[in-house]
Formats: C-alpha cells, sequence, structure tokens
C-alpha cells in the first residue's frame, strides 16, 4: 500500500536487469536522476540532470522488481537526492523480502545526519558512500570504483562506528 501525501513518482534514468556489478547476487537495479556532486571520471554523467530520464509511478517500478524477482540497488546520479519519495519505494521493497542497495556520493554521516536522507537508512542493507574520486579508481574492487568508497553495513554501523560489509563469497 501506497502512503499518500508523498510524492508516489520517481525520476528514472534507466533500469537495468540482471545485473552484477551493483551488488551481490543478480540484481535490478534502478538509475535515478540527479546529481550534483559532479564528480570528474563519472561512468554516468547523463544521469546528473534532474530532468533526465523520465517520470516514473512507484507502482509501476515495483512491478518491474516484481517481475524481475530480484534484490534491488539504487543507482544514478544520486538516489538521495530524491530521498523522500524513494523512502515509499524502499519500504515496499523490503517488505516484499528483497534485500537493498544504494549508491551515493554523500558520506554515511551526512545521509545519518540529514532529516531527509536518514528515514532510508532504516531500509537500506549496504550504503556504497563517498564520491567516486577518479585518480583513487581501482578496478580490482568489489562493487565501487575508487578506494575512497565504502561499502557500509547499514544495520551495523552508527556515526564514529562503521561496519563495513563483508563478501561471502
Amino acid at each position: 500500500m501506497i502512503e499518500s501525501g508523498l510524492s508516489t513518482t520517481l525520476r528514472v534514468v534507466d533500469i537495468i536487469n540482471g545485473t552484477t556489478v551493483d551488488g551481490p547476487g543478480f540484481r535490478t537495479s534502478i538509475y535515478f536522476a540527479g546529481c550534483n556532486h559532479g564528480c570528474p571520471g563519472c561512468h554516468n554523467p547523463s544521469t546528473w540532470p534532474m530532468d533526465a530520464g523520465k517520470d516514473m509511478a512507484i507502482g509501476d517500478l515495483l512491478s518491474v522488481i516484481e517481475d524481475n524477482g530480484l534484490d534491488v540497488t539504487f543507482s544514478g546520479g544520486d538516489p538521495m537526492l530524491q530521498a523522500q519519495p524513494l523512502l515509499l519505494l524502499a519500504k515496499e521493497i523490503k517488505s516484499r523480502g528483497y534485500g537493498l542497495w544504494c549508491y551515493t556520493g554523500f558520506l554515511y554521516e551526512t545521509v545519518f545526519g540529514n532529516r531527509t536522507m536518514e528515514p532510508l537508512l532504516e531500509f537500506i542493507d549496504v550504503l556504497v558512500d563517498g564520491p567516486f574520486v577518479s585518480i583513487l579508481k581501482d578496478t580490482s574492487l568489489l562493487f565501487r570504483g575508487s578506494s575512497n568508497q565504502r561499502l557500509v553495513d547499514v544495520a551495523k554501523s552508527a556515526p564514529g562506528s562503521i561496519v563495513l560489509w563483508e563478501s561471502d563469497f
């Protein structure tokens, strides 16, 4: 059930079904529009404008997720720039038993302290945080592009006590 009073559409640039690069296993990755970090060397600069892509209803996104039957990754752009409507989607994803990863150029500590973004953390399993830094690019890293980015195990973390996600494969 979608809550009333909050936006029920999100600006989506792309959806990749069955990807293995945005978290463990096969996933549905949703690339959201809008990013203000402007990271040199970003592999998705077409997602930076807030008006990139198209509006999609949360119900339509849930249909894609259900059809795929895979865990989900929010990417972009920076999904945190659409945090309020994303909260509705994240709640629905988790209530249906799917895992959820989220990429953001913001640090965990910034997300945690932001009244709009922080509520999303309740539904995110792993937050891949920090901007892409081209001089720290490392293609050997798992699920991230530069060595400053962290795979934060959200349930085990708190400001001042970050626990990194560890792969079991």
